[in-house]
């Protein structure tokens, strides 16, 4: 079958087009037909050999931890139900740039009838996070939250969701393209954070208070700025480092400006929920209260360029593969 596999650590040119053995299901495990395959972010870093998170994977790596699909084969154990269903399947961190991908039959999560599998795939895992730092901030209704990356696929579905919760948004991105999606999305105020005087023009926007909730994906001095702005009695979350630096704040810094510091290491408690935020996830988009946005889509061969068009954050929304 076809794959893309990493041949060493590097930039995105070593995601190499190749042809291994069709995968076979063991015991619990299905076969899934690939017809998408999810990127994230963290996935580069694990490509580059530099995420600090995630150990780093035995070469030739083929990379991919979700895809969507139909269940072509069953392994022993698994209820025959499965066969030929529409599902999300978890693969671990290897294995979803692929014809065909293994998963364990408790890392299925069925696409419901009026949703395409590029929009599930869309939606989770990005959608899932979204969901998991929505609630783990207690975003409330009439607040103001600031959203940086916000037209990135984790940061254009919490725009989405704080609006769902009727909080009022100022989404913060790079380039008028972006900016002009962020608001498309419902952010009553959109900031240029490449400009010096954008963390001012925040407070401008939330007549002088601040952002009562910001959602820190970029870290760096991006993350240090929103941190200085944010609101007293506040809740700062962090999330991501595309930045390549996350943002760390003293605990007695916090307390001094009344912020409650939300850290990287929430993120770490995500994984038994991810699959009943996607359900939940899916479930609005199909009641078209929530829109995944797919930026750009790729043939599998292309995942090369899929992978430098978020790292050079020319990419919009969600980046999907076609296989």
């Amino acid at each position: 079958m076809r794959v893309v596999q990493a041949v060493r650590f590097g930039g995105p040119e070593v995601l190499v087009p190749g042809d291994v053995p069709d995968p076979v299901a063991g015991p619990g495990q299905v076969v899934v037909e690939v017809s998408v395959a999810g990127i994230t972010f963290v996935e580069t870093q694990i490509r580059r050999g530099v995420d600090k998170w995630h150990a780093k994977p035995e070469l030739p790596h083929v990379p991919g931890g979700l895809v969507a699909g139909r269940v072509g084969s069953l392994g022993e154990g698994v209820g025959p139900s499965w066969l030929g269903r529409r599902v999300l399947a978890g693969t671990g961190e290897t294995g979803g740039f692929a014809e065909r991908a293994v998963a364990e039959v408790g890392e299925l999560i069925p696409v419901p009838e009026g949703l395409d599998l590029p929009e599930a795939a869309a939606l989770h895992t990005d959608g899932s996070t979204a969901l998991g730092l929505i609630e783990g901030a207690r975003v409330r209704s009439g607040e103001w939250v600031l959203v940086e990356a916000a037209a990135g696929g984790v940061g254009s579905m919490l725009v989405q969701l704080a609006r769902v919760s009727g909080a009022k948004v100022v989404g913060a991105a790079r380039g008028a393209r972006k900016l002009e999606l962020v608001h498309e999305l419902g952010a009553e105020a959109v900031i240029d954070y490449s400009v010096p005087d954008w963390a001012e023009q925040v407070l401008k926007a939330t007549d002088g208070a601040g952002p009562d909730v910001v959602f820190d994906g970029v870290g760096g001095q991006i993350g240090r700025a929103a941190f200085e702005v944010t609101a007293r009695n506040g809740r700062f979350s962090v999330h991501g480092a595309s930045s390549g630096q996350p943002t760390v704040i003293e605990s007695a810094e916090a307390h001094l400006r009344g912020v409650e510091v939300i850290g990287l290491e929430q993120l770490y408690g995500f994984g038994p929920k991810m699959s009943q935020w996607a359900e939940q996830m899916m479930a609005e988009a199909a009641a078209g209260r929530i829109r995944p946005v797919i930026g750009q889509t790729y043939p599998l061969e292309r995942a090369a360029d899929a992978h430098a068009a978020i790292e050079t954050r020319t990419a919009l929304g969600k980046t999907l593969l076609f296989v």
